[in-house]
């Protein structure tokens, strides 16, 4: 029987969507990404980029906040509100915080603010990509272990998660940060530290965004948020997810 080599072991080049509605980025994007030896292709409008980025088999998602259609915001949205993982770098030109504090929170791998170098937006799409291949390769090479702590249920190769039986729906970070933490029990974690571990970047400054995670995880696995069983407040240091057996109160 002929086995059919995958296009990473092929080596084919990395295919990159663009959704940018600026004509002139666009270009610019595409010609030195093109340079680089990916493959590329352009979208600028959010309604067809999504119904592209749902339908292609990209390695990345470049995105841009303001579109016509639907925004960033709302595509990156969608996305992982189908189980698509695809790597997302956002682009904006807005300055405030929150906008991407938003974008992060959504599910965006990594952000930058335009105007931007092209140096610098190669080197994040190089890094995301790199990040990916060794996730990738790791997941391979060793299959990740079901967790299964106190009633919770942990699948990561089928990314499924369960309560006393009851299927939980996550978004993919949301998942990411669940299995970091139910993978070493009892270990005490600050918020810089996840943000560096699961999010995958060195930015400081967003803490915040582990929390607001933790709280959405909160609502969704634990009987009673305000008395939390799985995910444990450690004050003036972090988090731990519980051990076995333990109780709280």
């Amino acid at each position: 029987m002929m086995v059919v080599p995958s296009r990473h072991s092929l080596l084919m080049p990395h295919r990159i969507l663009v959704i940018e509605d600026n004509h002139d980025i666009a270009r610019l994007v595409e010609l030195h990404l093109k340079d680089s030896c990916y493959q590329v292709d352009l979208d600028s409008d959010g309604r067809t980029g999504l119904q592209r980025a749902m339908s292609g088999n990209y390695d990345l998602i470049i995105l841009d906040i303001m579109l016509p259609g639907l925004d960033g915001l709302e595509v990156c949205r969608r996305l992982r509100g189908a189980s698509n993982h695809t790597p997302v770098l956002m682009l904006t030109a807005r300055t405030t915080e929150l906008d991407r504090v938003l974008g992060l929170e959504l599910g965006a791998d990594d952000y930058l603010t335009k105007p931007f170098s092209i140096m610098e937006l190669l080197a994040r799409v190089k890094a995301i990509l790199r990040r990916t291949e060794q996730s990738r390769q790791a997941q391979t090479a060793t299959q990740p272990p079901c967790i299964e702590i106190n009633g919770l249920g942990i699948d990561p190769a089928r990314r499924k998660v369960s309560v006393a039986g009851r299927p939980v729906e996550l978004t993919a970070r949301e998942f990411d940060l669940l299995y970091y933490f139910a993978s070493n029990p009892g270990r005490v974690y600050s918020r810089e530290h996840l943000l560096n571990q699961v999010w995958g970047y060195g930015h400081t400054g967003y803490e915040h965004t582990v929390n607001s995670h933790i709280n959405r995880l909160r609502k969704k696995i634990e009987q009673d948020p305000a008395q939390a069983r799985y995910i444990l407040t450690v004050w003036g240091v972090g988090y731990k997810f519980s051990e076995p057996g333990h109780r709280q109160g």
